[in-house]
């Protein structure tokens, strides 16, 4: 039978022999104890090794601490980390014994603070340097530590590793850092700097630079390099790049990355030994900075102290670097670019108008006592214009390039040539350059230099020019005053017949000082709107309705009232204003079609003169695409009148221009039809829905039967070439007689209407003409 023990508080006997003895009872009991007591401490030893084993699982730092700071235990991370075989060697130890003494400093303190107020701090940032002298960042949490009985016996905490988050944030931070320095214009050297010193963060040990290449696509020179050897850096600065030339010579030559693991076995380095060693590097990796267009730009180079190859984290911080390098780069050649071209013509190089003040500024204050004298000149390529209209804008592009290498090489470096715009270009010579015997030497080479053939696509041609000079201090002392009066000498030297110089006179001057005055007033008129349109109605001579208007320009002056064109039209087109002016006057003329139209008025097509400049310009069509889109006017309600002489010119350009425009809708006239020499076979390639009989023929038909006839002929050729035929001038009844007879298809002249004001213009639309008798 199985002997069970039953408790009866201290007395313990056995069920089926009440009868055995106390001794052997309390034998049995001992011995029972002596096993629960075995059994407990081996499962504490158990649990004791299971719980060391998960702790030292853990890859955060796990530690205890007594109330004086000491280690009471530890794990494995932590102790493997500060350089232990065993977390046992931690025991006893204190932050003293294992950290720089600052840092060591601030864990004690934190711990004291946990056990003083008997409050947590939770994920505190902290930053290590460990023996082995990697830095880490941790983010720990420590908590008070209390006995079963409450007493306070410690300090328990947990850290965790946040070293790659804390680079990750410093690595965007610091790129936010070096965009915004970019976008703000900070110096180039600056931004390299940064961007190095923000790798160098991120790569612990290593070392950055970035070189760039030098405009002449060969050399590379230094960029950025804070913790490189300055005198390896100054060896390496201007060093030519090809195909074994260390690691950034061969990427840059390559146009690819070249890495390079150890320099004193790869062939690359062979030559540099001695340079790697000054510098106290053992490897380079390589990386071309290229730009968007895959130009290169330079290198960025990583070095290490030791023999090592990139792992693919350090490839792809290396490509991003490069990334934004070049983003910096460019954005500098870009700066400096767009610096260079609001100080210097694109198409010569030479310094331009904004530069004229600064260049006589300087000339001033270096100009001796002995040779004061300063000259301006002002170069005018004679009928350049022609060279556009017979060879094109290209040939007139090459031979100004021409021109200017040609003044260029006959001036002292001290000497400058600066290009206005157009054909215009100015020197400014100084010292003896000035004086007037070798001023007048130095004109006669180079008004011979500019006459030597020059050969334009194929083509040989001569050109010559026409000189201006004004004397400083003796025709003005200001940029400005000299230029107007070396400008004036260079059109007495037009006047004189071409490819001459004139010096300043200020009698001669006086001749053209109106046409001066008057110019500078067109162009503030220009800027003060001062320009009007009235409108001239055209009516179709079967209806009477009117089918058109004509817009023509007047000017508002502020001291003479309403001026015609005739006064300041050809001024305009002499100054080179016509542009300016015939730009303002077609978006005058469409904004007031357009506001008609939504007036709910008559449609009606606006007819606008063009020049002859105008239509050469290039960029015309779209500028005239750009007008009608910003008013909003239909196309086909836009009527353009060029003459004849205009389209002759050259025909295939004219021809492609209006077709341009006819595309899209917009018609054309011929004006002044009769007084110019096209051909009828030219005339029939014209996309022209218009021909506009002269008012010189016009003028005498009642009377002059040559008269008559010319205009019969028009009005039969325009009808022919299914063109419709508008006379123009049309002041007596007998004239609008004979063209309502002769078949004429519309009419304008004081007799229908005389120009008026766009509100007046408004209350004529839709009210027909009454013809009456002669």
């Amino acid at each position: 039978m199985a002997a069970r023990l039953t408790s009866y508080g201290d007395d313990i006997v056995r069920d089926d022999d009440r009868g055995t003895s106390a001794g052997s009872v309390a034998k049995a009991v001992e011995a029972e104890a002596d096993a629960n007591e075995a059994s407990f401490l081996r499962v504490l030893r158990e649990e004791k090794t299971w719980l060391r084993t998960m702790v030292d699982q853990v890859s955060d730092y796990m530690f205890v601490k007594d109330t004086n700071c000491r280690f009471i235990m530890a794990n494995r991370a932590m102790a493997s980390d500060l350089g232990f075989e065993s977390a046992e060697d931690l025991i006893g130890r204190t932050d003293l014994e294992l950290y720089p003494f600052p840092i060591a400093m601030t864990f004690y303190r934190d711990a004291k603070q946990v056990m003083r107020t008997d409050k947590p701090i939770i994920d505190q940032e902290e930053f290590v340097v460990l023996p082995n002298g990697s830095k880490r960042w941790l983010a720990s949490s420590k908590f008070p530590l209390r006995a079963s009985t409450g007493e306070l016996i410690g300090v328990f905490g947990i850290s965790r590793d946040i070293t790659e988050r804390k680079k990750a944030d410093r690595l965007r931070d610091g790129q936010a850092q070096v965009l915004e320095m970019i976008s703000s214009s900070a110096p180039l050297s600056e931004v390299l700097d940064c961007l190095v010193r923000l790798i160098e963060d991120q790569l612990d040990g290593l070392l950055g630079s970035i070189l760039l290449l030098d405009e002449d696509g060969v050399h590379l020179r230094h960029g950025a390099a804070p913790s490189l050897n300055p005198e390896y850096t100054r060896l390496v600065d201007g060093i030519e790049i090809g195909p074994s030339i260390g690691s950034c010579g061969t990427a840059a030559y390559r146009r690819e990355q070249v890495i390079v693991s150890d320099i004193f076995t790869d062939p690359l380095w062979a030559d540099f030994h001695a340079l790697a060693e000054l510098g106290g590097v053992r490897a380079c990796w390589s990386t071309p900075i290229k730009s968007l267009a895959g130009k290169v730009l330079g290198t960025f180079a990583i070095y290490s102290r030791v023999p090592k190859a990139p792992d693919p984290a350090e490839l792809r911080l290396i490509n991003d670097t490069a990334r934004i390098a070049a983003i910096a780069i460019e954005r500098k050649q870009a700066e400096e670019q767009i610096r260079f071209l609001a100080h210097h013509d694109p198409l010569t190089g030479l310094p331009n108008r904004s530069q004229l003040a600064k260049c006589l500024d300087r000339a001033v204050r270096q100009a001796s006592p002995q040779t004061p004298r300063i000259a301006v000149v002002f170069l005018d390529i004679d009928h350049f214009k022609a060279v556009n209209d017979s060879f094109g804008h290209a040939a007139g592009d090459q031979l100004l390039v021409i021109a200017a290498e040609r003044m260029k090489a006959h001036l002292r470096s001290s000497d400058v040539v600066l290009r206005l715009g157009g054909d215009e270009f100015v020197l400014l010579l100084t010292g003896e350059a000035a004086e007037p015997a070798a001023l007048q030497s130095l004109l006669v080479r180079l008004r011979a230099a500019i006459a030597e053939p020059v050969e334009v696509l194929g083509q040989a041609f001569h050109v010559t020019c026409s000189m201006g000079i004004a004397i400083y201090p003796q025709n003005g002392e200001d940029a400005d005053t000299l230029l107007v009066h070396a400008d004036a000498a260079m059109y007495g030297a037009k006047q004189a017949g071409r490819n001459t110089f004139e010096i300043y006179s200020p009698l001669r001057a006086d001749e053209s000082a109106p046409n001066l005055v008057l110019l500078e007033e067109i162009r503030a008129g220009l800027a003060r709107r001062e320009f009007v349109l009235q409108y001239q109605p055209q009516i179709d001579l079967l209806t009477g309705e009117i089918c058109g208007v004509e817009a023509l320009v007047r000017w508002q002056h502020p001291e003479r009232g309403l001026l015609a064109p005739d006064l300041f039209i050809p001024v305009a087109e002499e100054g080179g204003l016509i542009n300016a002016l015939g730009k303002q006057v077609l978006k005058m003329a469409c904004r007031q079609a357009q506001a008609w139209k939504l007036q709910g008025l008559p449609p009606v097509t606006m007819s606008v003169n063009v020049s002859a400049r105008q239509f050469a310009q290039r960029g015309w069509a779209e500028q005239v695409k750009g007008i009608l889109n910003r008013t909003g006017l239909d196309p086909h309600a836009l009527e353009l009148e060029l003459t004849e002489s205009m389209l002759m010119r050259n025909v295939e350009q004219a021809i492609a221009t209006m077709n341009d425009l006819c595309s899209i809708g917009v018609r054309f006239a011929i004006d002044d039809f009769g007084t110019g020499y096209s051909s009828l076979s030219a005339l029939r390639s014209f996309p022209v829905s218009r021909l506009k009989i002269d008012q010189a023929f016009v003028r005498d038909v009642a009377e002059d039967s040559s008269g008559r006839g010319i205009a019969e002929a028009i009005v039969s050729l325009g009808h022919k070439l299914h063109l419709r035929v508008i006379a123009e001038g049309v002041e007596t009844p007998e004239q609008l007689a004979f063209l309502r007879e002769a078949g004429c298809d519309e009419a304008q002249g004081f007799l229908i209407a005389r120009p008026m004001s766009p509100s007046d213009l408004a209350t004529r639309l839709g009210t027909a003409f009454v013809f009456q008798g002669p």
